[in-house]
């Protein structure tokens, strides 16, 4: 009867971890560029003497989602959103170089070029940095122009060209601060076939109905377990009074 709490016990602890994935996801719902988390589940049989008659799951790896999200057009000029296959090339506070589909651009007040995590994007050397503009134009390849304050609408000034690149899927993690890298942590080589829409974001790939009836379901899970666990405990305390020396 201890084995039987116990696997029941152990399902309910693995209920909760998924649950956890689950209410992650749903939480970045709204979250530009954000990739849902996979909770990856195993079945072990437990080991020891006689046959493997009982069995109990645990979740494994946590993976993840790379398909792409919708695209939501904005009109604003510096919202850009990865066409197709491809990540963007920022750099965390660390100064390693990470990968994201967020997009919506801003300028901070040195002119550096941030996402919407307060990243630096990287260009063809280095984190871009612009100069005072009075427009500025992101073209599909990632060539960054400017019209320099004070000039002419005719004089067009190329910056720099955003890094993007496109490393096999099966080489990316995403690491606890939500940002993708690949197994060596090394920079990668741009990649000048992806493409960008300019003036539109990518949504998250959370289905945010899905996660809710997951949620659910989970829920509902737990408490199976748990009822199981009180059975258990029933049993256990019946067979008890039968054992019982009068």
């Amino acid at each position: 009867m201890d084995g039987f709490i116990h696997i029941a016990a152990a399902g309910a602890k693995e209920a909760m971890l998924r649950q956890a994935v689950n209410a992650h996801n749903l939480a970045n719902a709204p979250t530009i560029g954000f990739k849902a988390d996979l909770a990856q589940a195993e079945t072990l049989y437990v080991k020891g003497d006689g046959q493997e008659t009982r069995a109990y799951n645990r979740v494994g790896a946590i993976g993840t989602d790379f398909s792409s999200g919708a695209l939501q057009q904005t009109g604003r000029d510096l919202d850009v959103a990865v066409n197709g296959p491809g990540w963007i090339a920022v750099q965390t506070g660390s100064g390693v170089e990470a990968l994201t589909r967020r997009g919506e651009l801003r300028i901070d007040e040195f002119g550096l070029l941030l996402n919407g995590a307060c990243l630096q994007v990287m260009g063809e050397t280095g984190p871009i940095a612009l100069p005072p503009f009075s427009s500025l134009e992101i073209a599909s390849d990632g060539t960054i122009s400017i019209v320099p304050l004070g000039e002419a609408p005719n004089t067009v000034a190329i910056l720099d060209r955003i890094k993007m690149v496109n490393p096999p899927q099966e080489q990316l993690f995403k690491n606890e601060a939500g940002l993708v890298q690949t197994d060596d942590g090394l920079p990668l080589l741009a990649d000048g076939s992806v493409r960008l829409t300019t003036g539109a974001l990518e949504t998250s790939n959370v289905n945010a109905t899905e996660a809710m009836v997951r949620m659910i379901e989970l829920s509902r899970n737990f408490e199976q377990f748990m009822k199981l666990v009180t059975v258990g405990e029933e049993v256990d305390t019946s067979s008890s009074s039968l054992m019982r020396i009068q």
